[in-house]
């Protein structure tokens, strides 16, 4: 309180006592009791007012002590059961949270974690999955300003998320309480298997397996992958304390169309204590790409027989090579390969323009430049007579479909004539052009899509001349025609965009999140945001049925159907104003993640306690962790001055005194007949 205030509260005081004097003794005939009585609710009443126009602030301290938090995070997921250390857990947490020291010191705080993180003393080991990472950043955002210690009770198994090691502040100390037997007992494991979505007939697709080996002998194993009872790949895998893990490649023959489910195992003579880890299925869609190309020519050139062989070389492509006016009909055939057209094409350009088939148009010397001005819409030329040579420059950022760079650069350059080349729109290139060292802002190779319609185009002929040099480099042709082929398969895509798309996984794991996405177009392939999308799932063993609708999301409609048993289903999604309907399968799997494994990650939980300076503890180590963190002196309590400042005027009180005073001022007058 300031001086000014001071003397406000005296003059306050002068005034009070002047004006009760001034009312009740100034000139009065007595001096009884009542009159003084009179005069001091007179006072009390005046001054009350005078304190509430002045206002002065009334200064309280008090202090606090605030304890260091200490949060006690246990793992809540059934792995902790499955390792048979329920108990083990909640004895060291108990002795943890009722510690007569600890709580005298810290602010205990209770979290449990599994696929959630979340502040609670209930543990019940039901969570589906580990995920240590939510705990560094639910801690971050609970405790943001506080250099809290950490006791974490897991056995360090993470199944989803980010490395926790690097997920956790380095600057507050992490104690890992190590669950479960530390000892090494034999295990062999498929711990990752990746696999393509998608495969092509009479192809073979590759299958990388990770599997690893937890023991202290040499062992030989047999990896198999079957389809049904048939075992399609088999291969022995040797193991010793030296050689922990092996990445096995297969490549595996598409032989059937549809989706094909596979099995990947590992098996031993000796005896595993848990085998939940020893298979995983897979499965591939297996798609016919088989197609029929034309190579359309009115002129003999080296090209189409090299062209032809190229295509050829994948078996699942036939080429017919015809002249403009043998073409009869384009409905036998997928792709059109169309070499230095003219005048001639023009049946063949008016036949396509009712089929819409993707083609491939080759120019060179003895191109119609003004026929292709007129026929296309990609491009618009106006070149001269003049002959050049272009050679080719690779370009890193194309991206419409995977390529290598077969050496380009070094091959032999494409005869044209010379000119310039106008786009109408926005198209790709794979390959630029040159004219000896100097670049140019043409295409050599450039490939366009409008309204689903494909078209590839390459300026230049000679291309038989490329084919010869890859030989030259590589010993073999196979560069150049997967190149080749690369292009087919491109322009060979039904790229007709479907207007109900669904996503889905062909297996989920009992437990996991099962989420099926689907989008819905308009006719223009716009995102329907009013579309009504429900799913109906059958259970192929029982025949029960459930329906549920799909919520909409951002840019597409989800449903989550968490909790399904164990089985084969069926579902259909239809969006039911159009009433389109998309049909496909899954399978959940009798398979818990968190069952598949034999022992704690103590490596990993002790990385984390050497990342954030603290300390890795069994639990048998309980007192020696607890007599740690008391003699830690960061962590002491810290008083705390709190200062609270209070306007006199929200004294809610002394409005009631002041109106106490003048009332009973009033009374006493009245009764007194001093009225």
């Amino acid at each position: 309180m300031n001086n000014s205030t001071v003397l406000l509260l005296l003059l306050s005081v002068l005034i009070a006592g002047f004006i009760s004097y001034f009312q009740y003794f100034y000139k009065a005939n007595s001096n009884s009791k009542i009159n003084w009585f009179l005069a001091f609710l007179r006072f009390c009443a005046i001054l009350g007012l005078l304190l509430l126009l002045i206002n002065p602030r009334l200064i309280q301290k008090s202090f606090e002590t605030i304890k260091m938090p200490l949060p006690i995070v246990v793992d809540n997921s059934s792995s902790i059961d499955a390792l048979n250390s329920k108990e083990t857990v909640q004895k060291v947490y108990q002795e943890l949270v009722s510690n007569a020291k600890l709580k005298e010191k810290f602010d205990i705080q209770p979290y449990r974690f599994s696929n959630e993180f979340e502040a609670s003393e209930e543990i019940d080991f039901k969570g589906n999955q580990t995920r240590l990472d939510l705990v560094a950043s639910g801690l971050k955002n609970n405790l943001k300003n506080s250099n809290h210690p950490t006791i974490v009770l897991t056995d360090g198994n993470q199944t989803q998320g980010n490395d926790y090691v690097y997920s956790f502040d380095e600057n507050k100390k992490v104690f890992p309480v190590v669950i479960g037997d530390t000892t090494a007992v034999f295990d062999l494991k498929i711990s990752q298997l990746n696999v393509n979505k998608y495969a092509f007939l009479k192809n073979k697709f590759p299958v990388e397996v990770f599997l690893n080996y937890s023991g202290n002998k040499n062992v030989t194993a047999n990896f198999s992958i079957s389809q049904g009872n048939t075992i399609v790949s088999r291969q022995s895998v040797s193991f010793s304390p030296n050689q922990r893990a092996q990445i096995i490649s297969v490549l595996l023959p598409a032989e059937k169309i549809g989706v094909q489910v596979f099995k990947a195992s590992i098996t031993s003579s000796e005896t595993e204590k848990n085998t939940y880890n020893n298979s995983k299925n897979f499965a591939v869609e297996v798609i016919d790409q088989k197609s029929e190309v034309a190579i359309i020519s009115s002129i003999n050139h080296p090209d189409i027989g090299a062209l032809k062989r190229s295509i050829e070389t994948n078996q699942q492509r036939k080429v017919t090579v015809l002249k403009p006016n043998q073409v009869q009909s384009l409905q036998d055939f997928n792709v059109l390969l169309l070499y230095q057209p003219t005048a001639e094409f023009k049946s063949v350009f008016d036949k396509n323009k009712v089929a819409n088939l993707n083609a491939w148009i080759i120019t060179g010397v003895n191109t119609d430049y003004a026929f292709l001005n007129q026929t296309q819409e990609v491009f618009e030329f106006k070149m001269i007579q003049q002959r050049e040579d272009y050679l080719a420059t690779f370009s890193s950022q194309f991206n419409l479909f995977a390529t290598d760079n077969i050496g380009f650069e070094n091959f032999p350059p494409l005869q044209n004539v010379f000119g310039n080349m106008t786009a109408k729109r926005t198209f790709e290139t794979l390959l630029g052009s040159r004219i000896r060292n100097v670049d140019l802002d043409t295409p050599l190779l450039a490939y366009d899509e409008n309204s689903g319609v494909r078209t590839a185009f390459l300026f230049g002929e000679n291309i038989w001349k490329w084919r010869l040099q890859s030989h030259v480099d590589h010993q073999n042709f196979e560069k150049f025609d997967i190149f080749i082929d690369k292009t087919i398969q491109f322009l060979a895509s039904n790229n007709a965009r479907k207007s109900l798309m669904v996503t889905h996984e062909n297996f989920y794991n009992s437990g996991d999140a099962i989420e099926i996405n689907a989008q819905f177009f308009n006719k223009n392939y716009e995102f329907d945001e009013n579309a009504r999308l429900s799913i109906t799932v059958k259970n192929k063993a029982s025949n029960q049925t459930k329906s549920y609708d799909l919520l909409k999301a951002t840019n597409s409609y989800k449903v989550n159907l968490d909790g399904l048993a164990a089985g084969n289903y069926s579902f259909t999604v239809t969006e039911n104003n159009s009433k389109t309907s998309y049909s496909g399968f899954f399978e959940v799997l009798d398979f818990e993640i968190e069952k598949q494994f034999v022992n704690p990650d103590f490596a990993k939980l002790n990385q984390l306690a050497i990342q954030t300076n603290g300390a890795v503890f069994l639990p048998s180590q309980t007192e020696t962790l607890i007599e740690s963190l008391m003699q830690n002196e960061e962590y002491n309590a810290v008083q705390k001055e709190i200062v609270k400042k209070t306007p006199i005027i929200d004294w809610v009180w002394l409005l009631v005194l002041i109106s106490i005073a003048l009332a009973s001022e009033w009374f006493i007058r009245k009764y007194n007949g001093l009225l």
